[in-house]
């Protein structure tokens, strides 16, 4: 049965666990950002956890690249919309078993290798909405710290922000399900069955 849950992250693993695909989510608490380059930085340079300025243990990673503006208070996100997630399938499942993430936020869905990592330790995948980049931003209330601002710049550092009723859906879950991979099958084997019937 498909809830419509509001959540205050960080959550217990038996809240994740419960989590089922089709769940509609309002995100509040906090989230990290994290793209291409800090995927690979993670994995690759395998920095002390110590060495992050924040906790990534049971934290919600989102795929995205904000456009952030500079002020005399600190900075804020003017634009933050998901990145394709699959663009770092290949670094996912690390960084889920190494860092203790717990949900993923992103777009497009991802490949065997998150899903069988979000099945081992209770995980899930959020599909957030495409195209809103300035809603999605002005759900985020606070920037509470960076990581590698210099030496990876705006788009591509990790930011650590305060999210207020962030809207998301759980696409795939920590049973198996994935509806990004559903919704194809179910779409091809439609098509093949209109091909079929025009010839």
């Amino acid at each position: 049965m498909v809830k419509s849950l509001s959540l205050n992250v960080p959550l217990s693993p038996a809240a994740w666990r419960s989590l089922k695909a089709g769940d509609i989510v309002s995100l509040n608490g906090t989230i990290v950002t994290g793209r291409d380059r800090v995927h690979k930085y993670l994995v690759e340079q395998k920095p002390r956890k110590e060495d992050i300025p924040f906790d990534l243990n049971g934290a919600v990673l989102y795929h995205c690249g904000p456009v952030m503006k500079k002020t005399e208070e600190g900075y804020t996100a003017v634009a933050a919309g998901p990145t394709t997630s699959m663009r770092v399938e290949m670094y996912e499942a690390a960084v889920i078993r190494e860092y203790g993430i717990r949900g993923i936020i992103g777009k497009g869905g991802m490949g065997t290798g998150t899903l069988e990592a979000l099945q081992q330790t209770g995980s899930v995948y959020f599909q957030t909405v495409g195209g809103a980049a300035a809603y999605l931003a002005d759900r985020i209330k606070k920037t509470l710290n960076v990581w590698k601002l210099d030496e990876f710049g705006p788009t591509e550092a990790m930011w650590l922000f305060e999210i207020e009723d962030f809207p998301v859906i759980v696409t795939m879950d920590s049973h198996g399900t994935n509806l990004h991979r559903e919704i194809e099958k179910q779409s091809f084997e439609r098509f093949s069955e209109l091909i079929g019937s025009k010839q």
